[in-house]
């Protein structure tokens, strides 16, 4: 027998669970004094060793318990669910236990099927202890009937608010080369939640909190499968990538950011036309002063789209919030696409350095940077992708609407912005490095004269890295629950991006015009001229 009767004796076990768990063990706690209670009748109730709950119709023992049930408020009584069984050493498989909110946990069959969370305890667990046989305690709470389980400012909310406890007989059990998992089961989460498997750690600040370590999270369709090294109090937090007062303080820290971006938009605009019709350049440098121009005006536009997008989501009418949401798009489209154009200007320059002509070339450009975007966002458009875009809490409550592409079709923001730039990214950054190479080699033989300021080297790599769209990398590493720090970080960079690039042009292109070495466009002068002799 792998499961043997339950003596009344044996409740120290169930009391055991308590007093390894101080949130169960304070005396404060309302919940306490009934999991004493309920252990007792449990067991004195119990006919089989794997009986399911037995109801406690009070818990007198704690004087709050003893006045709620005398004016009919008793409801949190069955927040406390336990199941006890007396399992050998020798157990021939592993065991599962079905749990669920409101059943509590039961045994399950290996042939069983159904939509309750499941348990799976490994035989390895008990073979490995010194007893023959040994308690198992599963307790299922309500830590919103409760009262238990609270962490300081936590903003994840705990699923169906149930919490897990497992215990194997009297000892502490860590570190198993096999986990313990934990199956919760779930309806398909909001946009912008992310499952977390987590235990509580009463050595966690004062009260105790909630904790990650030692278990692994695998998220699918119907469920969330955590897989854990050690035995303790379990549960699936939701944590929201936003919430209602991030989403605000988000908001007005981009609106004031792109406010500030349009500025510097405008600024730069007329710094590079200005000394484009000003100073005679070669042709290289005025076909960058171009690019600069093109890449500027499609960030002036996104953050303009941005502040309409804000200001208008919500309170107009469908078909506006599509074409807003269209216009959008390709703003952000536009946006990548001369990030990418920079890009491949840079190689031209710094790889291809000899003899490059394309007649109209910066008319090309063009085409591409305002053109693609128009084909991709007219094929989106097409199959019904914009609309109202809304980010919920847990509790289906708007935190934030959007002009955008709409919750069905995902996968076209994946392919279009994610995978986009993602591949831009990876380009630039190659570019850089190659960039990065040239320079060094340049200032190791001497090719730029003059000592260059720190400041102004660090200064000038920052705006290159910006040019390159490095800022909107940061949107990569906002997936997670501690995502919220890094929409600060992104926000802040990506409404800062014009006003680095125009720091950086001025520190470049200003030095050109008082005809100063050390100049990007004097570093590809020198390089192609290193070259063409060589040769």
């Amino acid at each position: 027998m792998t499961v043997e009767q339950q003596s009344p004796g044996d409740s120290r076990h169930i009391l055991g669970l308590s007093r390894r768990c101080p949130e169960l063990w304070r005396s404060a706690s309302r919940a306490c004094a009934c999991l004493r209670e309920r252990s007792f009748r449990y067991c004195r109730g119990a006919r089989t060793g794997f009986a399911g709950s037995v109801p406690v119709p009070s818990c007198p023992t704690h004087p709050l318990a003893h006045r709620l049930l005398q004016s009919g408020q008793h409801s949190w009584l069955d927040g406390l669910k336990t199941l006890l069984m007396i399992v050998t050493r020798a157990v021939p498989r592993d065991i599962l236990i079905a749990f669920s909110p409101t059943e509590g946990p039961s045994r399950l069959n290996t042939t069983e099927k159904g939509n309750a969370g499941k348990i799976h305890l490994p035989k390895e667990i008990f073979r490995s202890l010194s007893n023959k046989t040994v308690p198992v305690v599963v307790t299922v709470l309500n830590i919103q009937q409760l009262g238990m389980f609270k962490e300081n400012k936590q903003t994840a909310q705990v699923l169906d608010n149930t919490v897990v406890g497992i215990t194997v007989g009297e000892s502490s059990i860590s570190g198993l080369q096999e986990p313990v998992q934990l199956t919760f089961t779930h309806r398909e989460l909001p946009q912008g939640i992310t499952p977390q498997c987590v235990f509580w750690d009463p050595s966690k600040g004062q009260a105790g909190g909630w904790c990650s370590r030692g278990c692994v999270t695998q998220t699918g369709d119907k469920g969330t499968v955590c897989s854990c090294d050690h035995l303790s109090f379990f549960t699936l937090l939701l944590n929201p990538a936003l919430d209602g007062s991030t989403a605000k303080a988000l908001t007005a820290v981009a609106t004031a950011g792109c406010g500030v971006a349009m500025a510097f938009s405008i600024f730069t605009m007329a710094f590079c036309i200005f000394i484009r019709c000003r100073f005679r350049f070669e042709e290289t440098v005025r076909t960058n002063l171009g690019l600069h121009v093109n890449l500027m005006g499609s960030l002036f536009l996104l953050n303009l789209a941005f502040l309409l997008n804000s200001g208008l989501a919500g309170r107009t009418h469908p078909s506006t919030c599509r074409v807003l949401g269209g216009f959008t798009h390709y703003c952000l489209l536009c946006c990548f696409t001369w990030t990418a154009l920079e890009g491949c200007q840079l190689y031209l320059l710094f790889v291809k350095v000899l003899g490059i002509y394309i007649h109209h070339y910066l008319a090309k450009l063009c085409l591409v940077g305002w053109g693609f975007p128009v084909l991709v966002v007219g094929i989106a458009g097409a199959i019904g992708s914009y609309g109202e875009y809304s980010i919920q809490t847990m509790d289906h409550q708007d935190i934030a609407n959007l002009c955008w592409i709409t919750s069905k079709h995902l996968l076209v923001h994946y392919i279009t912005n994610c995978g986009y730039f993602g591949l831009i990214f990876l380009f630039n950054m190659a570019i850089f490095g190659v960039v990065t190479q040239k320079s060094c080699s340049l200032q190791g033989t001497g090719a730029v004269q003059g000592n260059q300021n720190p400041w102004k080297v660090a200064l000038v790599a920052a705006g290159l890295f910006c040019l390159l769209g490095a800022t909107w990398a940061t949107v990569f590493l906002t997936y997670g629950i501690s995502s919220t720090a890094v929409l600060y970080l992104f926000t802040i960079l990506n409404s800062s991006q014009g006003i680095f690039i125009f720091i950086w042009l001025v520190v470049l292109y200003y030095p050109k015009t008082r005809e100063t070495t050390g100049s990007l466009s004097y570093i590809i002068r020198h390089d192609k001229t290193t070259t063409a002799s060589q040769d």
